[in-house]
């Protein structure tokens, strides 16, 4: 789960702070109001128009037909013209705030650290910003479009039922409150509900989002069945919330109709009997049904809004507890930039752990020089992979510090940093995107040619050639179109295009063939040149053309120095390398293990 900064700030104070949504539209929304307005006044001068048709009529007034019909047409074109030019702007301010809303929360999630993509999954994620970006949104437009107008509506249309006959406008204005009464009753379990309902919405989709793209995984397996299952019931369960609340919201506005009907009844019994008394003009009581018809509109819409706002709450808690998540890597104020660096690394009593876990790396000390390669090698957990992503910024430091060409790195700014360095993972991740545009990914002003030429050097132009529609072939999610040697030359590709004085690879042959491979490899010990790299190492092939071979473990350096002087000084290197001679990788110890038990 993300966890958000040290003290949650109460509702009233996420209600203030949400302003930040929408100021940036605020001429929009002025706009957008002062048609609401218009249209309110609009609603309030129908009824007693009508009053004066009804009475005029009943006077046998006969100029007063034409000229009550053609009033009524012109407010019926007016409201017609303003209705269409709302729907309009409040649609594009709406849009807007949700852009604003969806921009802030994806910069957060972005910068954040790894590990807190972890709790929710990606598919959680995405409903978490989804969900609570539209809740917003509605609650906005409710309570700045809906409820001023709606207030206006009320306050007009009270004083205009007053000043017709008081006595008929109390037993009216005896009914407005109940609408609000039974919306407050509900109110409490419609909180909790939505409250529920993203937390099993996130869960469930959190999981589809493993499977879809985990599905080769599932087949292999042969969970199809077992997977399909459990969605289906995570899927009833959220429904099972939304059923129930459907029941609630149906009593609810049942409850609501029922008072405005009596409303309309005990208005028409009253209002016949002061007609009947000479009290009441046939037009007022007109105007009062009509005045009854469009007052519990508002009312209803004001208990809406309430109800709006109730899951607004829910959605403001989501938003904040992402936005307000302490970003441990966000760049300092003072943070400089770094252009092309020379490549002279250095981790100084570098300290970390995973969260509420045992430190992966302990004051650990390492200098890498300029041009020089270093293979990381050890056991699985030994924080081979944590240190260049340290070295990324992609994790904190808990404790030391790790200088590049003397610098600090949380001196830098991030994307200047990272600028510095080309990076090829083993678990590659490519996009649903065509063959071009991953490997210039991270190069947006490379040229076609130069894209090409990345592609000729990592040994991947040729089985481009024959994909059907060559560079611009869409891959698929992950690449899922092509075999793991071929996303892995893309990706080195990728690598190549980006021409950074750093380079990581994390076993970037380990998918490759052994034709490939040695191409592949020429190609990165041509890359190689000039250019500070680091090597993660699970292959003793990759580690023999290192300069330099740390041997990490327990946290710390066990040893470092060339192959052949580990050999020699290093007796946990010599099993390493006795176990990769018999097929295991350099960081799978489960053999020494054994040996060192015999």
């Amino acid at each position: 789960m993300l966890s958000p900064a040290s003290g949650r700030t109460s509702s009233a104070s996420r209600a203030s702070r949400s302003a930040e949504f929408i100021t940036p539209h605020l001429a929009g929304v002025v706009v957008v109001v002062l048609i609401a307005l218009s249209l309110a006044v609009i609603g309030v001068a129908d009824p007693l128009l009508m009053k004066y048709l009804f009475d005029s009529l009943g006077a046998h007034n006969t100029h007063a037909l034409p000229i009550g019909l053609a009033a009524l047409l012109g407010l019926e074109l007016c409201r017609g013209g303003l209705n269409a030019r709302l729907s309009v702007l409040t649609t594009r301010v709406r849009t807007a705030v949700d852009f604003t809303i969806r921009d802030r929360l994806l910069a957060k999630l972005h910068a954040l650290p790894n590990e807190h993509h972890a709790g929710d999954g990606v598919g959680g994620l995405v409903n978490k910003v989804n969900q609570s970006a539209a809740a917003f949104v509605n609650a906005f437009a409710d309570v700045g479009f809906n409820m001023l107008p709606a207030m206006l509506y009320l306050g007009l249309s009270t004083l205009a039922m007053w000043r017709m006959d008081h006595r008929l406008a109390l037993v009216v204005l005896l009914f407005t409150p109940l609408p609000a009464l039974i919306g407050a009753w509900a109110a409490r379990e419609q909180t909790a509900r939505e409250r529920l309902l993203m937390e099993r919405w996130t869960r469930v989709y959190s999981r589809l989002h493993e499977t879809l793209a985990g599905v080769r995984t599932l087949k292999v397996f042969g969970m199809e069945q077992a997977e399909h299952t459990r969605f289906l019931a995570g899927q009833a369960e959220g429904n099972a919330i939304v059923l129930r609340g459907a029941q609630t919201d149906a009593v609810t506005g049942a409850a609501r109709g029922l008072v405005a009907a009596l409303a309309r009844i005990t208005a028409l019994a009253v209002g016949g009997v002061l007609i009947l008394h000479g009290h009441l003009t046939v037009g007022s009581l007109v105007a009062f049904l009509g005045f009854i018809s469009g007052l519990f509109g508002p009312v209803e819409g004001l208990t809406n809004v309430y109800q709006t706002l109730r899951k607004a709450t829910v959605a403001l808690e989501v938003i904040y507890d992402i936005l307000d998540t302490k970003d441990v890597l966000a760049d300092a104020p003072d943070a400089e930039e770094i252009e092309r660096a020379a490549g002279d690394i250095r981790f100084n009593q570098v300290t970390f752990a995973h969260r509420d876990g045992a430190p992966l790396l302990k004051d650990l000390h390492l200098h890498v020089r300029p041009g020089e390669s270093v293979a990381l090698v050890g056991p699985s957990g030994s924080g081979k992979t944590t240190l260049v992503s340290l070295l990324m910024r992609l994790h904190a430091l808990e404790s030391g510090s790790i200088l590049v060409d003397g610098r600090d790195i949380r001196s830098l700014t991030a994307k200047s940093l990272r600028r510095q360095i080309a990076f090829v993972a083993q678990d590659i991740h490519l996009f649903n995107d065509t063959v071009r545009n991953n490997i210039g990914y991270g190069s947006p002003d490379a040229t076609p040619d130069d894209i090409e030429v990345a592609a000729r050097c990592a040994n991947a132009y040729d089985f481009i050639s024959e994909l059907p529609n060559g560079f611009d072939t869409v891959i698929g999610e992950r690449g899922g179109r092509l075999s793991g040697g071929q996303r892995q030359r893309l990706a080195i590709a990728r690598a190549i295009l980006r021409d950074a004085p750093i380079l990581v690879l994390d076993e970037a042959t380990s998918a490759l063939d052994n034709v490939s491979e040695a191409a592949v490899t020429e190609a990165i010990e041509h890359l190689r040149t000039g250019r500070t790299t680091i090597i993660v190492a699970h292959r003793l092939a990759t580690v023999l053309k290192a300069d330099r071979i740390v041997v990490l473990k327990d946290g710390g350096i066990l040893a470092e120095g060339s192959h052949h002087e580990l050999l020699a000084s290093c007796e946990y290197y010599a099993k390493l390398v006795g176990a990769a001679e018999t097929g295991s990788a350099l960081d799978d110890d489960d053999d020494v293990l054994l040996r060192e038990v015999a």
